[in-house]
This record gives C-alpha cells, structure tokens and sequence, in this order.
C-alpha cells in the first residue's frame, strides 16, 4: 500500500499526484468515485464501458456509438408519439 498526502485547496479541490494519475490512467474529465467511511474517504476509478472492451477497443467504441444513436433515436420516437 502506498500513502500520498494532498492538499485541500479552496471550493475542495484536491489535486491528486501525477505519479497516481498515471498508475491508475487517470485523466483530466474522468469520473473518480470517493466513498465515505466514517471518517474516512476512499478514491475509486470506477470501470467505464470503454475500459471493458479490450483488445477490440476501437470496434466495440464504434459500436456503442451506434447503440447510442438508434437508442436516441427510439427516444425521440416515443416522446413524439
């Protein structure tokens, strides 16, 4: 386990270390998780779609954006009717 310290600055912005950044492939927009335990806070890169792809990463993106776009397509369908 590793410890890294972190300043609170104002509005609660934590910066998190460039070397966790890197080690957990966190970039900047990403969505991190912080769970509340008493008194403690835990940081969590939750697991997006993208990262359960794999190997096929670039198909299976092309994929979902076209799930996407005939399921926005239902959507409007059915708000009209």
């Amino acid at each position: 386990m590793e410890r890294y310290r972190a300043k609170v600055y104002k509005k609660g912005i934590i910066v998190i270390p460039k070397e966790v950044r890197e080690k957990l492939g966190i970039k900047e927009g990403d969505i991190i998780e912080l769970v509340v335990d008493n008194d403690k806070i835990t940081l969590k890169k939750p697991v997006t779609l993208l990262d359960l792809f794999g190997i096929d990463g670039d198909k299976a993106t092309e994929v979902a954006k076209e799930i996407v776009k005939e399921r926005r397509k239902e959507v409007e369908m059915e708000i009209r009717s």
